[in-house]
């Protein structure tokens, strides 16, 4: 099949009686594929030979049960990810709160109600499509994030070692998991603004003239371009983060001259981790500075270039600072 043709969600339905195969097959067939089996077994053979959607599953089959084949399903990472619907004709809450232990999204009972039957599926899978698409805007994030660093880097292990310190950072700063999270993702794009930045100024070995830096600064306020009007909370922190991460704690910075904790949160978090992780790294035009030098340069302009709180928290937080380092190391010879 085409990947420009769209095909309908494949639904496998496990049910060890016909007829309620057949029941579930009028209520769903003319919506969606389906594949069925008549015993867990028979399941389990099949997902590994179909690409399964959503799993109907009874529990009360004769040999393997509905609970030990969707304990299966959830331990294999290949099919973990299908959504189950228990289609039971049990009403004890024991079993469903041992279904859900073991994964399932939801139950059915017996005798099937169409209408509810078709809710509970096209819901979802609808779930299902949103992850997808979720995992799409990771996906093109990372890479618009590698495509600016291969301008200057072409290992692109820059974005991943400074998003990672990011988020190392920010949980010191006692940022909650899931919004350090997503701020490792956004710092990915700080400086997507380069794609727009002439070679010959963003691979100069010496020093920029005054017109040359004027360009240089460009690239934040066009990486906030790229990224305005942002959809998503997580493109709406890579925008702050990419407009801000060149601010200065004593105002001195660009491309506004934010001041303090005018500064977003997270474009003090990437400034520190971007340039700690630009002065310990080799590039074309520069030789790698020790860690020892680095961490000095940081100390130093505490309170001037950065927020001194987040520098004394980064300097407590050295060691996985490091471990990163270590394991984001470039991979390739730095030469033009």
């Amino acid at each position: 099949m085409s990947l420009l043709e769209k095909a309908q969600p494949r639904i496998l339905i496990v049910d060890d009686e016909p007829a309620n195969l057949k029941v579930l097959r009028q209520v769903l067939q003319d919506s969606y594929r389906l594949s069925f089996a008549r015993s867990g077994e028979a399941a389990l053979e099949l997902l590994d030979k179909e690409d399964i959607d959503l799993i109907l599953l009874d529990i009360m089959m004769p040999d393997m049960t509905g609970f030990e084949v969707c304990e299966k399903v959830k331990g294999n990472s290949d099919t973990a990810r299908i959504p189950i619907i228990f289609v039971t004709a049990l009403k004890d809450t024991i079993d469903e709160e041992t279904g859900f232990k073991l994964g399932a999204v939801d139950y059915i009972t017996k005798p099937i109600v169409p209408a509810i039957v078709r809710a509970r599926v096209k819901t979802h899978l609808s779930l299902v499509q949103a992850d997808a698409l979720r995992e799409t805007q990771i996906d093109l994030i990372q890479r618009l994030g590698r495509a600016a660093e291969y301008k200057d880097n072409e290992t692109g292990m820059h974005v991943q070692r400074m998003s990672r310190y990011s988020y190392v950072l920010a949980v010191a700063a006692g940022i909650d998991e899931q919004t350090a999270n997503e701020l490792l993702l956004a710092a990915q794009m700080h400086d997507l603004g380069k794609i727009a930045i002439p070679d010959n100024i963003l691979l100069k070995p010496g020093r920029l003239d005054e017109g040359e830096f004027k360009q240089m600064k460009a690239h934040a306020q066009i990486g906030a371009d790229i990224l305005s009007n942002p959809q998503s909370q997580l493109v709406a922190l890579a925008r702050s983060i990419a407009i801000t991460h060149h601010e200065k704690w004593d105002g001195s910075g660009y491309p506004k001259g934010l001041k303090e904790k005018e500064i977003p949160l997270e474009g003090r978090i990437a400034a520190i981790a971007d340039v700690f992780d630009a002065l310990t790294s080799e590039r074309p035009y520069k030789k790698a500075w020790s860690v020892e030098d680095a961490v000095q340069l940081l100390q130093d302009e505490s309170g001037k270039h950065f927020d001194p709180e987040l520098v004394a928290l980064f300097v407590q937080e050295l060691p996985k600072i490091l471990d990163i380092k270590n394991k984001f190391a470039e991979q390739i010879q730095l030469s033009r």
